[in-house]
Order: structure tokens, then sequence, then C-alpha cells
């Protein structure tokens, strides 16, 4: 999937994030994101990548089957709005892609911060000129964590990678994950407290 043809993609194109990279170093450090879990990534982005959109739609299953998750991506007449969703899906889908391919690096750093403003009233519904519910509620942001974190070893196992690679790889996806998430609850908080 190339970026120029995902509508709404602004990686490297957002302003820059008030957060800093020291904070961002911090955070790996306090969930011991080192370099082994850098390069299991890397040696696992391909495979990841080639089934990001597998497991996105896994996920969209989750969301679609829990009208209180669902209701985020509907519209004024209480309908999924279709535009809305699959324009979100292809951002999602290159989530996961970027997670696994791109250093987390000032414009990693700022993207995710764009993602965070994205679920929030400051921008969500602005890039797709949408009119669904304002906010997703950040609780479920941190509740989805568990079914994305927990989805890459049965693809790495069917894939056939080597059991201990398996555990490395699993891990260094979770603490990716909850990275992003915890990033992007940044918008939420009030100034001084995230």
């Amino acid at each position: 999937m190339l970026e120029t043809q995902i509508a709404g993609y602004d990686f490297g194109r957002v302003p820059h994030s008030p957060l800093t990279l020291t904070e961002l170093h911090q955070l790996e450090a306090a969930l011991e994101f080192g370099e082994p879990d850098r390069q299991a990534l890397h040696r696992a982005s391909d495979l990841i990548a080639d089934h990001a959109e597998e497991f996105v739609d896994g996920w969209r299953e989750i969301i679609g089957a829990h009208e209180f998750l669902a209701q985020w991506f509907f519209g004024p007449d209480h309908k999924p709005d279709e535009h809305y969703k699959a324009a979100v899906k292809k951002r999602f889908v290159r989530w996961v892609i970027d997670v696994a391919t791109r250093p987390f690096d000032q414009a990693w750093l700022d993207y995710q911060q764009e993602i965070g403003l994205r679920h929030t009233p400051d921008k969500k519904n602005v890039t797709d000129h949408t009119q669904t519910p304002p906010v997703v509620p950040l609780r479920y942001l941190f509740a989805f964590v568990a079914p994305v974190a927990l989805t890459v070893r049965p693809q790495l196992q069917k894939s056939g990678v080597a059991p201990q690679d398996i555990d490395r790889i699993e891990a260094a996806w979770i603490k990716a994950a909850v990275l992003t998430v915890t990033l992007w609850s940044a918008p939420y908080t009030k100034e001084g407290l995230w």
C-alpha cells in the first residue's frame, strides 16, 4: 500500500509533537523497549506488513461486534459511515506497517501525536470531513491494546517462525503497541498531567 494512496496519511507532514524525544526514550526505557526489540520488529517487518490488513480486519470484527465500540464510526443517522470506516481502515493498516518498519524518531513521534488528536474533539472528523461522534473515549484505546497486542503470535506460528523468535517478536510488538497508545493518550490529558 503506497503512502500517497492513503487519504489523510500525513506522515512527515504534521505539526511537531509537544512531546520530546527525551520523553519518548524515557517511555521506551520504562517499557524496556530497546535495540533487541527494534531488531525483532525489523526481522518480522515483512511478515507483519504482509498481514497488516488481515490484522486490522480482525480488530474491526471485534469493534463491529460491539455497538459501544462501533458507534464511534456512526454518522448522525446512527448508521455506520462506510466512507469514514474505509478511510480509517487504510490508515490503521498503515499504522501496523509503520510500527514494524519505521524508526521511532521525531517524525514517528509527531505522527503518533496526530493519531491521538484524531481520536479527540480537536481533530476527529476533520481529516475525513465526517460527522461521527467527536471523540473515541480514551478507555477504549487502552482496552483495545490487548486485541492488538495478541494478534502477531498466531500469524508468526502459521508462518513457521522459530519458537524463540516468536517470543522475542511478540514481546517487541506488545511493547510497541503499548508505547503508541500511551503516546496517543497525551492529547486527552490536561497540561502537566501526562
